[in-house]
């Protein structure tokens, strides 16, 4: 295929998004967004399904099972990514071979029925929060077609359309992340006793509703998939090419061609740098309730509701921080955006580092030791003990973070992380060009699905054992390894059409 004309050696560094594109609207144009409309919706519902139940998810395992402990709660947590990481690579190889509609309807009815298995949980007479367990693993391996939405909208854009295309379907997945707690919150009106419909066995209360309302979104967005999704498929001007589910003689030698030519180092770098920066937001995402419990004095109730709030603020924040991305990378590049990303982060990161001579208040257990000190609070009191933990021997030492401390990193982080998260995998596609992206981006969902299940685990020890000094310190480490990392392959993060017009063909 011939490369346009200024692809060339003397390409600017910091306009790579090829602004002298042209787009070819035919008639296959509204279709195809129309389509790739289908799978911002999908990729919507995804992070609904995800965080719908996150906030009664641990009533409702000591509801259905009294030997839930809270250790297991992690595991249920970890299962969604979990199923996830496993999922993606294998509905992404589907992809590759199949028509899009097959992975993508049957992971949908996938994750409807595992919703509907998570609101039955309770029926069973034994091993109630093994089935909750089960029924998490399922619908993150429902989620798995993320893998395929990521490879469909990259297929069905140019290189002009790409940044936007990803940056929208970044927010539609961020809103979904505002609206499933709310969605949750709208239900608690139901209560724990809710209603029973007999007929079904079935008990529709405060817990079973949203996992049951996540089963009828998923079956609109079957009938959507079904009804609208075609398929589609762009070169990086635009123009109409073969399916890669059809492929033509012509369209086997391209995929021969650039397989061949693809750059695997940048490949494997934008995996890297995708799963440091889903590793980072995991540790705040984890971290935010007991840092603030132990830091402010707040109540486990306090925690539960200030932090919704500015979790609930950054997901708004984000949307136009997607809009001022997308004009950003228009400007001067995908990759100085993601640097910039990267650099807002680890000032995030950075501003939690606890400095000073004041020191948090400690929560004292009832003990018969006198010189441990003062006691706040009686083991049999009703007033639930507040401070950090004296069993955390660093609060003793360690400087308290103080509140403006949080609410900047809070903010800064909630600036770095969506203009990251969206510029690294947009980078991704536009490096695997037009080939069939379905097992690459399997893979790349994977890393980031592991990293949401390491993250977790890694902070939670490590905050326990050492505090907030070290695991915020190993942090900026790592977020200033990436940065590290992204300058020293930055110009091989580079679109597919230009890195192939650059290299010497062997003929």
């Amino acid at each position: 295929m011939s490369q346009p004309a200024d692809c060339d050696d003397s390409t600017p560094l910091l306009r790579e998004d090829a602004d002298s594109y042209d787009d070819y609207q035919d008639e296959d144009y509204k279709p195809r967004w129309r389509s790739i409309r289908v799978m911002y919706f999908t990729m919507f519902l995804s992070s609904v399904g995800f965080t719908i139940i996150i906030t009664s998810l641990w009533p409702y395992l000591q509801k259905v099972d009294d030997s839930t402990t809270a250790s297991f709660l992690g595991w249920v947590v970890a299962a969604y990514s979990l199923g996830q990481m496993l999922a993606s690579p294998l509905f992404g190889l589907w992809s590759n071979h199949r028509p899009r509609r097959e992975p993508l309807v049957c992971s949908i009815l996938i994750n409807l029925f595992a919703n509907i298995y998570y609101a039955y949980a309770y029926l069973p007479p034994s091993h109630n929060k093994l089935h909750v367990l089960v029924s998490r693993v399922l619908v993150g391996f429902g989620a798995g077609n993320v893998a395929v939405v990521r490879s469909y909208v990259a297929g069905a854009t140019s290189l002009k359309e790409r940044t936007s295309a990803m940056a929208n379907m970044s927010a539609c997945q961020a809103l979904g992340f505002i609206l499933g707690p709310a969605l949750q919150a709208g239900l608690s009106f139901l209560g724990e006793g809710g209603v029973t419909v007999q007929i079904l066995s079935l008990q529709i209360n405060m817990y079973t509703a949203p996992a049951l309302l996540a089963a009828a979104f998923g079956l609109v967005n079957v009938l959507l998939v079904l009804v609208l999704l075609r398929e589609h498929r762009v070169d990086d001007r635009g123009r109409q090419i073969r399916a890669i589910n059809y492929p033509s003689e012509d369209g086997d030698e391209l995929s021969e061609e650039s397989e061949e030519s693809l750059d695997q180092l940048a490949v494997v770098t934008s995996n890297v740098l995708f799963f440091i920066v889903m590793f980072t937001f995991a540790v705040f995402e984890t971290i935010a309730t007991p840092l603030s419990m132990d830091m402010f004095s707040w109540t486990g109730r306090e925690a539960v509701l200030y932090n919704g709030i500015i979790i609930c603020g950054i997901g708004i924040q984000s949307i136009p921080v997607f809009v001022a991305v997308k004009l950003a990378s228009r400007r001067v590049g995908d990759r100085p955006v993601l640097l910039a990303g990267l650099a807002v982060i680890f000032c995030g990161f950075f501003i939690l580092l606890p400095w000073g001579n004041q020191y948090p208040q400690i929560q004292w257990a009832d003990v018969t030791n006198s010189t441990l000190g003062r006691v706040s609070a009686a083991s049999n009191s009703s007033v639930e003990p507040v401070g950090c933990p004296y069993q955390q021997t660093w609060c003793q030492y360690t400087p308290v973070i103080h509140l403006a401390q949080y609410i900047s990193s809070d903010v800064l982080i909630g600036v770095g992380y969506p203009a990251s998260n969206v510029m690294s995998y947009t980078l991704y596609s536009k490096i695997l060009g037009s080939r069939p992206q379905g097992v690459y981006m399997g893979w790349l969902t994977a890393s980031g699905s592991g990293a949401r299940t390491l993250g977790p685990v890694f902070v939670s020890h490590v905050y326990t054992l050492l505090g907030p000094r070290w695991a915020f310190s190993l942090i900026c480490v790592l977020v200033l390894g990436a940065g590290i990392l992204l300058g020293s392959v930055y110009h091989r993060l580079i679109p597919f059409s230009v890195h192939n017009a650059q290299t010497p063909r062997n003929n």
